[in-house]
C-alpha cells in the first residue's frame, strides 16, 4: 500500500473512498464498470465527509507524553497516525506525490509534504480545520 494510502486508510477507517488520492488511479487499471460503487465517484462528490481534526488529535492524544503539532507537521502527523516518519519514507511520499523540489531540502519538501496531503485529504471528503490551508 501506497504511503498516502496508509494515511487515508487511517483516517478514512479503510472505507473505499480511501484507496487512491482522487487524482489518480493505479497504473493499467481498467475503467471502473458504469453503476459501480461509490468509490469510484469524482472528488467532488466524495463519498463520505471525515472530520480529519477529530481523528487525529484522537491519535495523538494516545501518544502520551508527546505534543503532535500534526496541523503544521508532516512528521508529527505520521507519528500520530502510527506511520513510519523516517525521511526515506517522506522521500517516498514526496514521489508518489509527484513533488519536484529538492528532496535533499527536508524543510521544505516537508512543508509541500503537509500541504499536498491535506489537500489531498479535503479532495477525499476530509474536513479541515479552517487553520490548515491546503
Amino acid at each position: 500500500m501506497s504511503i498516502f494510502g496508509k494515511i487515508m486508510g487511517a483516517i478514512f477507517g479503510g472505507h473505499p473512498a480511501s484507496a487512491t488520492p482522487a487524482d489518480s488511479a493505479p497504473s493499467g487499471s481498467a475503467p471502473a464498470p458504469s453503476g459501480s460503487a461509490p468509490s469510484s465517484a469524482p472528488a467532488a462528490a466524495p463519498a463520505q465527509t471525515v472530520d480529519v481534526a477529530a481523528i487525529v488529535d484522537k491519535a495523538a492524544a494516545a501518544h502520551k507524553g508527546e505534543k503532535l503539532e500534526w496541523r503544521t507537521s508532516i512528521v508529527d502527523l505520521m507519528k500520530a497516525l502510527d506511520i513510519d516518519s523516517s525521511l526515506a519514507a517522506r522521500k517516498d511520499l514526496a514521489k508518489e506525490l509527484g513533488y519536484t523540489g529538492d528532496m535533499n531540502d527536508s524543510a521544505s519538501m516537508n512543508v509541500w509534504l503537509h500541504k499536498q496531503v491535506m489537500s489531498k485529504l479535503a479532495a477525499n471528503g476530509g474536513k479541515l480545520p479552517p487553520e490548515i490551508k491546503h
